[in-house]
């Protein structure tokens, strides 16, 4: 038997959690100086690769909500955010929030560097406000991101998140209804 996700208020606001920190408790580096990255030649996360993820069935809830945060992580890459906007419900506040920082890199013309996304736990469980909720804890690589309180670049060390993902499931599709977050370097063993 697994152990339901902390208690989090989905819906309501949030610590920002996906967007991570724009100052990292990293150091500043030049990194380019004034000039944005350009945005690198990264494939979309492929959804062959989340199996289920188009059943309805509490491991399809789960499989699409990682394609969801795989699709976020890479937006924040590529400076993008089409395709994440089609996994979430419409008017989705929580959901804006955990990006938060999409807006200015899309702005910017900047982007966070290439990281891999490693899995370290999902679970689905019941909800009695959304069709499931899906507690999913990861973590992603060293990377740098822009820092515009400085104008350059920083460096960011591997990043812990725990997330719960509000999933609705709609005309036959997964969509994010809400998530929520707790990132950090030790966020896993909160």
């Amino acid at each position: 038997m697994t152990t339901p996700p902390p208690s989090i208020n989905i819906g309501g606001g949030s610590d920002n959690g996906g967007a991570g920190p724009s100052d990292g408790g990293s150091d500043a580096s030049d990194g380019g100086g004034d000039s944005p990255v350009a945005a690198p030649d990264i494939p979309a996360p492929d959804p062959a690769d989340y199996p289920g993820m188009d059943q309805n069935t509490p491991e399809g809830a789960e499989q699409a909500f990682k394609y969801y945060i795989a699709v976020s992580m890479w937006s924040h890459q590529v400076g993008d955010d089409s395709l994440l906007r089609t996994l979430e419900v419409e008017d989705c506040g929580s959901c804006d929030e955990f990006n938060g920082e999409l807006p200015g890199l899309i702005e910017h013309g900047d982007t966070w560097s290439e990281f891999d996304i490693t899995d370290v736990s999902s679970n689905a469980h019941p909800s009695e406000s959304f069709d499931f909720e899906i507690g999913y804890m990861f973590s992603i690589g060293e990377h740098s991101r822009p820092n515009y309180d400085t104008g350059g670049r920083e460096d960011t060390p591997v990043v812990e998140y725990v997330t719960i993902g509000a999933m609705n499931n709609v005309g036959g599709k997964w969509v994010v209804a809400g998530v929520t977050s707790e990132w950090g370097p030790n966020a896993h063993e909160g």
